[in-house]
């Protein structure tokens, strides 16, 4: 039986591109292949979250019906054009979800003690000459939440953990035993650590800015695992600049993987490399999960994880 042909967009690891040659008739994109030519015999596209697909190269597949995502963003895809030429996507829910609530509650902790820094400290002996200078306490504080989906909820079971007072701001409120804030700003003014988890939506386009960094004020953190695009990073960068706030921990960068070189001279920044679902078992299960999507479309099965 002939291979089904699909279309890759990023690269993947080496367990997942192995499974997918042996399964599909792959054609790299980032190879320059002829769209015009293999555009129609196109009907599965595989991409992950901050590549997402180009309406161009959507346009160029006339027989495409999915779009199999790996991670859990899909801000990357028009879907307007995939709900007209019926384009069914998925993504990698679940799965990553324990890794990124992780992530988030180690850039906390780091932050707040300056781990990174106190590292540093002890090692280049400076701390023959003096004590590490004393930071913030975390149990006990006030955490705001900004989206409490699968990983917001994660990230607040783990608070939980901490002792502290947890509130968050979402769509709707929740059966929770939270507080539930439904304005970013009110409770940015709540929090002593805002931690964003939300999705990426032209309703949460820079949702972290001006206004509400001055009502987190200088005593408050700023813990970003969500978008790039949930966060004005020239008003951050200002903020941080003139100590408006406390600090800011990220995982994520408008132009990554280049940074902005404003954040690389700043002591109140922990900066990560998008990486917070980057462990071996959560990567496995995420490569796994697109592939029976894939799978799933190809046998004309239901599939696992739509998103539309």
């Amino acid at each position: 039986m002939p291979k089904s042909h699909i279309l890759q967009i990023t690269s993947f690891p080496a367990w997942d591109q192995t499974a997918l040659d042996a399964a599909y008739n792959v054609h790299h994109l980032d190879q320059s292949p002829d769209l015009t030519a293999i555009g129609p015999k196109i009907q599965a596209i595989a991409t992950n979250g901050g590549a997402g697909v180009a309406t161009e190269v959507i346009n160029a597949c006339p027989n495409l019906k999915l779009i199999a995502i790996y991670g859990v963003g899909y801000d990357a895809i028009d879907f307007t054009l995939c709900a007209e030429r019926q384009i069914q996507v998925t993504n990698t829910p679940d799965v990553l979800t324990g890794d990124c609530a992780d992530l988030a509650l180690g850039m906390m902790l780091s932050l707040a003690r300056q781990i990174p820094a106190a590292d540093h400290h002890a090692r280049s002996g400076a701390w023959t000459a003096a004590s590490f200078p004393l930071q913030r306490r975390v149990w006990g504080a006030k955490a705001g939440i900004l989206g409490m989906g699968r990983i917001g909820q994660d990230v607040a079971t783990r608070l939980a953990g901490f002792g502290m007072d947890i509130a968050y701001s979402a769509r709707h409120e929740k059966p929770l035993p939270y507080t539930y804030i439904p304005d970013p700003i009110a409770l940015a003014t709540h929090a002593d650590f805002l931690i964003v988890t939300a999705a990426a939506t032209p309703q949460t386009h820079h949702i972290i800015n001006v206004a509400t960094l001055k009502a987190l004020g200088p005593d408050g953190f700023l813990i970003n695992i969500s978008r790039a695009a949930n966060v004005d990073e020239v008003a951050l960068l200002d903020a941080l600049e003139s100590n408006q706030i406390a600090g800011a921990a990220l995982d994520v960068f408008e132009s990554e993987p280049q940074i902005n070189p404003r954040f690389l001279r700043l002591k109140n920044a922990l900066l990560q490399p998008h990486h917070a679902s980057a462990t071996l078992q959560t990567r496995r299960a995420m490569g796994q999960l697109m592939r029976d999507n894939l799978s799933a479309y190809f046998a004309g099965q239901p599939l696992l994880t739509p998103v539309i």
